[in-house]
């Protein structure tokens, strides 16, 4: 079997969610499913055909169970998972409700919140060229912040470049205590993703230039700025903006890890930013439209065409969104 091209280290949880979408206090039977950021990315890379391996811990349970079949189902190597039988599978609930989606999480002393440097010493993982981490790991325990900083200073898998999706869990850290860990881990990533609304609430970064200045260590910057459009900073050279496409949302959650699976996507082609960025706002607009945390991407013809256009070309569907909505 050939090896990895990226690495996606992070824990995945069930999600219990009220199968009729109401609030989870009146619920009468709750959906399971699977759930996790760096595994998301991991089946979005799958399914647009690249190989894509999750490290990770699960209990030694049928929640484990569950969730590294699902994973694999979706095309992912989960051979460096690791099956720990001291410790369990985490669950995190879902509480929909008119303000929003709130999150309840159950995973306190879970499997994953043990993992650790020595979890990326696996040789099936040499010759990786991306190596996928998330803020919330760095939530998790010492021994997942350690596995970070490891990662980060190249020591891990050498040759490796590194991305870091900041993905601030407010639910897991307060932004106080959150914003210096963060923004010293990002800083240290070769390539980060990170929302301009969680920028600002972490570090005051009230634009994406101004993000940039706050993080001058990676070569890449992106900054996402929902229903708006992303921005890619690289170090040297020119900012690049695309829209994001107009799409009816469902709901949000897991399309930032879809766009974050479609733009590294684009890095393992060797596309440049613009194309990245279109690449990363194809993968994301199915997520958005569906309740799920997950959805297949366009078909390769879909993407082919997409990224043939033309900037207006591109532009033109934002533009009629906004026409339409009087902004």
């Amino acid at each position: 079997m050939t090896g990895p091209e990226v690495a996606c280290v992070g824990e995945t949880m069930v999600v219990l969610a009220p199968d009729d979408g109401g609030p989870l206090e009146h619920a009468g039977r709750l959906a399971v499913g699977v759930g996790g950021a760096e595994s998301n990315v991991a089946m979005g890379l799958a399914r647009l055909g690249h190989r894509a391996a999750w490290v990770s811990r699960v209990g030694d349970d049928p929640f484990g169970r569950r969730v590294v079949a699902e994973i694999a189902a979706a095309g992912v190597d989960v051979r460096t998972v690791t099956v720990d039988p001291a410790a369990p599978t985490g669950v995190y609930l879902k509480d929909p409700g008119p303000a929003g989606t709130r999150v309840h999480y159950h995973r306190a002393g879970s499997a994953a919140s043990r993992l650790g440097a020595s979890d990326l010493a696996d040789p099936r993982l040499a010759g990786v060229r991306l190596l996928h981490l998330s803020g919330i790991t760095a939530a998790l325990s010492d021994s997942c912040r350690e596995l970070l900083a490891h990662a980060l200073a190249g020591r891990a898998l050498p040759g490796a470049r590194t991305t870091f999706d900041v993905n601030h869990r407010p639910a897991l850290w307060p932004a106080d205590r959150a914003a210096p860990a963060l923004r010293d881990l990002a800083d240290r990533a070769d390539v980060v993703l990170v929302g301009l609304d969680e920028a600002g609430t972490l570090w005051g970064g009230a634009d994406p230039a101004a993000v940039r200045d706050l993080l001058p260590g990676p070569e890449l910057v992106v900054v996402k700025d929902g229903p708006v459009g992303a921005t890619a900073l690289p170090r040297t050279g020119p900012a690049v903006f695309v829209p994001t496409p107009p799409v009816d949302v469902v709901e949000p959650v897991g399309a930032g890890d879809a766009f974050a699976a479609g733009f590294l996507a684009g890095l393992l082609r060797d596309l440049d930013l613009r194309a990245c960025l279109r690449m990363g706002h194809l993968t994301a607009a199915p997520v958005l439209a569906t309740p799920g945390d997950t959805a297949p991407p366009p078909d390769p013809a879909g993407i082919a065409r997409a990224l043939a256009l033309t900037d207006r070309e591109w532009a033109a569907p934002a533009r009629r969104r906004d026409e339409g909505s009087g902004t």
